[in-house]
């Protein structure tokens, strides 16, 4: 079987990737995109109703799968395998605490919960299946959508991301192999992972990652646009968000092409910095005493029931709620998993497994705990004893969401006005952090497991990206292909499975005598160029 050099085109316009890998890559794209512009009633029809089978079926085996993902992180950080490191032995982190979490959290959900932080507690406080309808609006019910909030982007979807990451670091760092989707299935199929069995996997976490960020970016445009509109007047329409995409295509292919180490980790960084500065903001000019104490009254809530909403699906057969709030969430967090998880995986080689699953799985949890709530209870304090006005910024237009709770907040013009442009700017700038982060993921797997692919690849994919979210807006298809890309979550599941399945046969090698060792890792394991080994495994293949 060939290795992974010997699958990247050596010349040509193709050199350094997989042809098969990028050209069937283009197709699948190019395809899902004609079929959803050109019938988009069919296309609309046919995603929607896998989407309905998942959610009335399948809710049980979601429900379960994120469950169990979050059960086997913790289990990890307390487990006698915390101490091996992703890479050698020797190896030390080489990114900072704040620039690994500022990269890790922007790429993973920054733009999402800057969006929904107020929208989705607003909406959970109309009504959700925990409640009495007489409830509604109430005390009662704002605090039951602030722990559904936090619930959706806490530590269930994390862990998920945490063993993606951890998966792909361990046998790219570790273990010598690609730093790509196919490589975590080492243990189950061994060399056949370089045929067609890798190419699927690694297809379909191209393609979860493309029609993610796409229609992420635009969506997200929507939300900017309305943002422009409200400081500057700028109209809102199909062209402005057009433009929009446009221009942060241009800046995120830019930031990918300076690498990663100076782009990506600068604007992540800087991402961190505003949201530092709109939280504190958010705090000050809005009613600190009442967010503090919800703070701490939201994370105890949360963590008392956080077991209790994980397991519950609902008896209800005709019930929808769950199917549009909580499934459609853990299908979001399987797709991104593959992007995610080879983008954590990329900044944290050289970290301990006990380390690395601490820090995606607290620190972003609790990030978002404290977002959710400065932004979401400002909210639910303006309606229940202020003069309220979100709830119906919301139900009228989601992306305004934000600027009608800034406005509401203060009646310095100013104020309202500096603290609008700081959220606009935010909203930019997270979504140059996701697309170039996306592209450089999507150019690794094309170039099997290549972490410094060629420029042209980040140009083209940096563009087929922004271009795919332009057409998408302009036919009207990205809710529809935002539902395909959930859709596509069920499958790579699958291969999750058998990916967490192969990390556990392996760190049980890892407590075995070096020559039990040397019956997985053979010598003549192909390895990847670049790649380093740990020391534990090269002394196992070079025994005799």
């Amino acid at each position: 079987m060939a290795s992974p050099d010997q699958l990247r085109k050596p010349s040509g316009i193709l050199m350094g990737t997989n042809p098969v890998m990028s050209v069937g890559s283009g197709i699948l794209i190019l395809a899902f995109v004609l079929f959803t512009i050109l019938a988009p009633g069919l296309a609309n029809q046919v995603y929607s109703g896998i989407k309905s089978f998942i959610a009335t079926d399948l809710a049980w085996y979601y429900v379960g799968f994120m469950s169990c993902s979050l059960f086997l992180a913790i289990w990890l950080i307390f487990s006698r395998y915390g101490d091996i490191r992703l890479g050698k032995d020797t190896d030390r982190p080489e990114f900072s605490n704040f620039s690994w979490f500022s990269m890790l959290f922007g790429a993973g959900i920054g733009i999402g919960i800057l969006f929904w932080s107020i929208a989705e507690p607003i909406y959970h406080f109309q009504s959700n299946p925990f409640i009495a309808e007489s409830q509604q609006l109430s005390v009662e019910a704002a605090q039951v959508a602030m722990r559904i909030a936090i619930f959706h982007w806490g530590l269930h979807g994390w862990a998920l991301f945490a063993l993606a990451g951890l998966i792909l670091a361990y046998f790219s760092y570790r273990k010598g192999l690609p730093l790509s989707i196919r490589s975590s299935l080492y243990p189950i199929f061994g060399e056949r992972i370089y045929g067609p069995i890798g190419h699927v996997a690694d297809m379909l976490a191209v393609f979860g990652t493309v029609f993610g960020i796409a229609t992420s970016l635009g969506l997200g445009a929507q939300q900017i646009n309305a943002g422009l509109n409200y400081l500057l007047g700028i109209e809102v329409s199909t062209s402005t968000q057009i433009v929009l995409i446009v221009i942060i295509s241009i800046i995120s292919t830019a930031s990918v092409m300076t690498g990663l180490h100076k782009g990506i980790r600068l604007l992540s960084e800087l991402n961190m910095r505003l949201t530092m500065v709109i939280l504190g903001l958010f705090l000050v000019i809005g009613p600190t005493a009442y967010v503090l104490g919800t703070l701490v009254t939201n994370l105890g809530d949360y963590l008392v029931h956080a077991v209790e909403l994980g397991f519950w699906v609902d008896p209800d057969p005709q019930g929808q709620w769950q199917g549009w709030w909580t499934i459609f969430y853990w299908g979001w967090w399987i797709a991104w998993a593959p992007f995610c998880g080879i983008f954590i995986a990329r900044i944290s080689r050289g970290r301990t497994i006990r380390e690395f699953v601490l820090g995606v799985l607290i620190a972003p949890t609790l990030l978002a705990a404290i977002w959710i709530t400065i932004f979401g209870n400002t909210a639910m304090f303006l309606e229940l004893y202020g003069d309220g006005g979100v709830v119906n910024a919301v139900n009228e237009d989601t992306t305004m969401a934000l600027f009608a709770t800034i406005e509401l907040m203060t009646d310095s013009h100013f104020l309202v006005m500096a603290v609008s442009a700081i959220c606009t700017v935010m909203l930019v700038t997270y979504f140059v952090t996701s697309a170039d982060s996306a592209t450089l993921v999507i150019c690794t797997l094309i170039s099997i497991g290549d972490e410094h692919p060629l420029a042209r690849y980040r140009v083209f994919w940096g563009a087929a990206i922004g271009a795919s979210a332009a057409v998408l807006l302009l036919a009207g298809g990205l809710k529809a292909l935002q539902t395909a890309s959930v859709v596509a979550a069920l499958p790579f599941s699958f291969i999750l499975i058998m990916a967490i399945y192969g990390l556990f046969k392996s760190l049980a090698e890892e407590s075995l005598p070096a020559r039990e060792k040397s019956r997985f890792w053979r010598r003549d394991k192909p390895q990847a160029t670049g790649q380093d080994v740990s020391e534990d495994t090269a002394a196992a293949t070079n025994k005799p």
